[in-house]
């Protein structure tokens, strides 16, 4: 395939993205956002892989534009590895949940593209388990079915998968382009 036409192919693809999005989960978790910062709610963004590294730029996002106290685990390397360390990778959120107390003002949103699953982002499942049994809200951005994510979620927002080769990109862009969308929603005028 030529570079032009793979540009293309990649394009019309993201438009049928936008078509696809679901509206109604869009402002779903527009509406647990506003919950959780009228309660002065905490705000934790799971996220592994390139997710995570979105999950740190949201962190910004949420915590100046949208005026929440916001956090994302991966954010700090040292506790990330000395948990894996010693803990093992399958409870890094959940026990960085129990530090910081998460209870029912909070929420949590997890960028995933799989949601998680007994096989797979188990530190995300754990973490979803403990704030579900704490009682805290949760929002996701995730593609393919979902995962455990779309299971727990209070509002859900599913990138449709449009091409089985380039699931990954596209959920891990949109991720960006949602966040943004929820912040600057809870600015609007």
């Amino acid at each position: 395939m030529e570079k032009r036409e793979y540009i293309d192919l990649y394009l019309r693809e993201t438009a049928e993205i936008i078509e696809k999005l679901d509206r109604e989960e869009i402002e779903k978790a527009i509406c647990v956002l506003e919950q959780v910062k009228k309660e002065e709610g905490r705000l934790f963004i799971l996220g592994v892989g390139g997710s995570a590294a979105n999950a740190s730029h949201a962190v910004n996002d949420f915590r100046k534009i949208g005026g929440i106290e916001t956090y994302a685990p991966t954010d700090n390397v040292s506790e990330l590895t000395a948990r894996t360390n010693d803990e093992g990778w399958e409870t890094t959120f959940s026990e960085w949940l129990k530090t910081s107390r998460i209870c029912e003002r909070d929420m949590i949103m997890v960028f995933s593209v799989g949601g998680g699953s007994e096989m797979t982002s188990l530190n995300i499942v754990n973490a979803l388990k403990l704030g579900k049994e704490r009682g805290a809200k949760v929002v996701s951005i995730v593609s393919r079915d979902g995962g455990y994510s779309r299971q727990v979620s209070d509002a859900c927002i599913l990138v449709p998968v449009v091409s089985k080769e380039r699931i990954t990109p596209h959920a891990e862009g949109w991720q960006g382009v949602i966040w943004h969308l929820l912040v600057n929603a809870l600015n609007r005028g």
